[in-house]
C-alpha cells in the first residue's frame, strides 16, 4: 500500500508500523489518524487497544461504515511532551460525514483516547 488511509504520503511510515505494534503514536493527532485508518480496514483489536480503559466498551466493532477521507479541523496540545490533546476532524462515509470532537491523554507513556463530542453535521461545502 502506498498512500495512507488517513491522507498522508506513506502506509509504511504514517499510520502501517502503529496499526501492526511497531510503534506507538507520538502525538494526539497521529493517534487519532491511526484509529481512522484502523476503522477503515476494521481493525477492532487496535481500536480496543488504544482506547483508554476508564472509557472503553467490552467490545468494538469496526465493520459496517465505507470511509472515504478524513480532515483534520483542530488540534489543541497532544504534542509530545503533553498529557492530553483534542483533535477535532471529520471524517467523511459513503453516506455522509462524522465530526468529532476526540480527547486523548497519556496513560503509561502512550496516548489512548478517552471520549469525543459529536458539535453537530459537518458544514456543507
Amino acid at each position: 500500500m502506498s498512500g495512507c488511509l488517513c491522507g498522508g504520503d506513506d502506509w509504511a511510515a504514517c499510520c502501517g508500523p502503529l496499526l501492526s505494534g511497531e510503534r506507538q503514536a507520538a502525538t494526539a493527532e497521529e493517534l487519532m489518524r491511526s484509529r481512522y485508518s484502523a476503522f477503515v480496514v476494521g481493525d477492532g483489536d487496535y481500536l480496543w487497544r488504544t482506547w483508554h480503559p476508564r472509557t472503553r466498551p467490552e467490545s468494538v466493532t469496526a465493520h459496517g461504515v465505507e470511509w472515504t477521507g478524513l480532515t483534520v479541523l483542530d488540534v489543541v496540545d497532544g504534542a509530545v511532551g503533553d498529557q492530553e490533546g483534542v483533535v477535532e476532524f471529520e471524517a467523511a462515509h459513503r453516506d455522509g460525514a462524522l465530526r468529532e470532537r476526540s480527547r486523548f491523554a497519556r496513560r503509561g507513556g502512550r496516548w489512548m483516547y478517552v471520549d469525543g463530542v459529536f458539535p453537530g453535521p459537518a458544514p456543507a461545502g
